[in-house]
């Protein structure tokens, strides 16, 4: 019986870790798009990074998948072309991007 509590509890930890790496990857990228987005959209360094942290805050806030909205709606309002399949493809680039920084940063 403790062979088997033994390997249910690694299989736990290596789900949390997992869980944890995959959160920390999705938390990356929208900040990598929320960067490349206030580039597109002339924003100062300072005023870039508060958008990248204004998307990430927004994306936990509703559980996901509403950057690529904002971005849209923002780059609009802008007068920067964007649409949404071409933003789909550098959220995707991007997390491409957020995994190899989260993997080399952690280890893997």
């Amino acid at each position: 019986m403790t062979s088997l509590t033994e390997r249910e509890k690694a299989f736990e930890a290596k789900y949390e870790h997992d869980q944890e790496i995959a959160f920390k990857v999705h938390v990356r990228q929208i900040k990598l798009f929320g960067l490349w987005a206030a580039g597109r959209m002339g924003l100062s360094k300072d005023e870039a990074s508060a958008y990248a942290k204004k998307l990430i805050d927004s994306d936990i806030e509703k559980r996901g998948g509403d950057a690529l909205h904002i971005v849209l709606k923002d780059l609009t309002a802008k007068g920067v072309e964007a649409g949404e399949r071409q933003l789909s493809k550098e959220l995707e680039r991007l997390l491409a991007v957020a995994k190899g920084e989260v993997m080399t940063e952690t280890g893997h």
